[in-house]
């Protein structure tokens, strides 16, 4: 059974910290307003703006250990990562997560945060939230819905999200727990303790930047390592700013995908509101959803 973190309540302390990749401490400032906002405290990490002078947020040493104190330190209730990018996976094995078992709280990111997501459920089955960070906060009164959707889930709503039809959908219902992340993380982490276990889950991919080739590699390293097998349904978010290499690769990211799932009778849907772009809804990960793939769209409910 997961275990859920505490919902929050006005007036509870949320810290935010970078484990991966650098963001400017400027690009904070929309992020705390709005937080603040909610009624929200907010405890800026040292990590945020660092003086690395390299890619990171801090060396693997500096992230790991703030990572650890706001995972360690009782104020903080819900952690918000500031971006992606590529970092967690060097950090994630040096992390105790002894306290944090028995006091778990709601860790908040995606892209390469999906290292946390799937490390939290393979290895102690805790939810965790799948959904913008501090950098994302920039655009909030044109996203606003999108970026409220953290607050919903923090403060415990139970959460229902629609998606428009596509026309390489497969219709069906699906009732399980929702699993997954960034495609291309799922697939790094095969064979580490922070392996996605997806078998008689609801699997949510996503991804940017990628070769098509690259997509299809990915989910041939799902598929043989028996990922897909067993999985109940398939939501495919964004798959922003794809490559095509000079000598086609000759199929869409929906056949690509189809390719590896069209044939487990499972419901499958395109364009789910969540990746890399605008339109990313906060998904509580962990949690039993009920997906409904039909003809009028999409809809995913929280079941509880």
């Amino acid at each position: 059974m997961t275990v859920i973190p505490p919902y929050l309540k006005k007036g509870d302390l949320i810290g935010i910290t970078c484990p991966a990749g650098f963001l400017d401490r400027k690009k904070t400032a929309a992020c705390v307003k709005a937080l603040t906002s909610w009624g929200f405290e907010v405890k800026i990490g040292k990590t945020i703006g660092s003086d690395s002078q390299n890619y990171f947020s801090g060396t693997d040493q500096e992230r790991q250990e703030e990572f650890q104190h706001m995972m360690d330190d009782s104020s903080v209730k819900a952690i918000l990562c500031g971006r992606g990018g590529y970092g967690s996976t060097r950090i994630i094995d040096g992390l105790n997560f002894k306290t944090f078992r028995k006091s778990p709280k709601w860790i908040i990111g995606f892209s390469d945060i999906t290292a946390f997501h799937s490390h939290l459920q393979s290895r102690f089955s805790i939810a965790s939230i799948h959904g913008p960070m501090a950098a994302a906060f920039q655009t909030f009164k044109r996203d606003e819905k999108y970026l409220e959707s953290i607050l919903h889930c923090l403060m415990g709503k139970k959460m229902k999200y629609t998606c428009e039809p596509h026309a390489s959908n497969i219709p069906g219902k699906a009732k399980a727990m929702l699993t997954g992340g960034n495609l291309a993380l799922l697939a790094h982490t095969i064979g580490t303790p922070s392996e996605v276990e997806a078998s008689g889950k609801i699997l949510l991919i996503e991804d940017i930047g990628e070769n098509l080739y690259a997509i299809d590699r990915m989910m041939v390293q799902l598929h043989r390592s028996g990922k897909l097998k067993d999985i109940k349904g398939l939501i495919a978010g964004g798959f922003t700013d794809m490559r095509d290499t000079e000598r086609p690769f000759g199929k869409s990211i929906e056949q690509i995908i189809l390719n590896h799932v069209g044939d487990l009778n499972i419901p499958v849907c395109f364009g789910f509101p969540v990746g890399h772009q605008p339109q990313n809804y906060a998904v509580k990960m962990g949690l039993e959803y009920e997906l409904v793939v039909g003809k009028a769209g999409v809809t995913l409910k929280e079941k509880r």
